[in-house]
């Protein structure tokens, strides 16, 4: 039987519409989840226009829902255990998952609080810690109201970091000291002292201004680049003492840092904060939201039968 998947349609508005895809069939590694939410990244809606995703192929990475099939090799959950997972293709009503790719949703988190955590959570968990953070460090976190950026926040205050919320107009920043930011700034403004970790998120000219505020062995991590604009650096910004930019993608099993994640938000060290919630088959109007910066946080679609 054919399942309902929001699949690339570059007609389409926001290049995505709802279709029929075969029901999937799981490898031995695998379980088949009914999903029940999914959420949307600012990845996703570039993935649909870029030609990365395949035109007809579905679309997402963020999936939460029920096992109804466990893995055929005895490996993962049981049927019946809630899961959420970072996967490809996690836009629709069952998916086949490995195991390697989910964590257990604990009793007490909502499975539309925590398909929000698995590229902006990981994003967020992985790209601190190849950054090197530790309580004696001063994190600067751009874009900091939007997914990433908030668990970065969040999770860079909880290691006893000094962090510094840039965000783009002062609304946005709204919250941000209650999650741990020491400082909120509206770009860069007002930002003298060097910074040991850069999170950034917005790409551009404010990636150049980031990399000439970094301390030296300091590192920026490019997690996103929402700006869409070049980032042009001068002549001998990148001669000096020594400090990085590195290029940051999510690789590799996404289970065990979701167990993390999963965990602190059920025992409310992380919040999980929605900034739009609705059907699936109003992706176009959180595409909007999303694009039109005008989501705190994280937009989820709930899947509907």
């Amino acid at each position: 039987m054919p399942v309902r998947a929001l699949v690339v349609d570059p007609s389409a508005p926001a290049a995505v519409r709802l279709a029929e895809v075969p029901d999937p069939v799981p490898g031995p590694g695998q379980v088949l989840v009914d999903v029940s939410h999914v959420s949307l990244n600012y990845g996703d809606l570039n993935d649909a226009r870029s030609g990365r995703v395949p035109v007809g192929a579905v679309l997402g990475s963020d999936a939460a829902g029920v096992v109804v099939r466990a893995a055929a090799d005895g490996t993962g959950p049981a049927v019946g255990t809630r899961v959420v997972a970072l996967t490809s293709g996690a836009f629709a009503e069952r998916v086949a998952i490995d195991v390697g790719a989910l964590a257990e949703v604990p009793k007490g988190l909502a499975l539309a609080e925590a398909v929000a955590l698995p590229v902006a959570g990981v994003a967020a968990l992985r790209s601190l810690r190849a950054a090197g953070l530790g309580p004696d460090k001063r994190v600067l976190v751009t874009g900091a109201s939007g997914g990433v950026g908030r668990f970065a926040v969040q999770l860079a205050a909880r290691a006893g970091a000094h962090v510094i919320a840039s965000v783009g107009s002062t609304a946005r920043g709204e919250g941000l000291v209650g999650f741990g930011a020491d400082e909120v700034l509206v770009g860069l403004e007002g930002l003298e002292r060097a910074v040991d970790v850069v999170i950034d998120s917005v790409g551009g000219p404010q990636l150049v201004a980031a990399w000439n505020l970094l301390a030296p062995g300091g590192s920026v991590q490019s997690v996103g680049w929402s700006s869409g604009e070049p980032a042009v650096f001068p002549p001998y910004a990148t001669v000096g003492p020594s400090k990085s930019l590195t290029s940051f993608v999510i690789e590799g099993d996404a289970g065990p840092d979701l167990t993390v994640l999963t965990e602190l938000a059920a025992e409310g060290a992380i919040t999980v904060e929605l900034g739009w919630q609705g059907p699936w088959d109003r992706f176009a109007e959180a595409a909007e939201a999303l694009r039109g910066r005008r989501v705190s946080g994280k937009a989820v679609l709930q899947v509907t039968q």
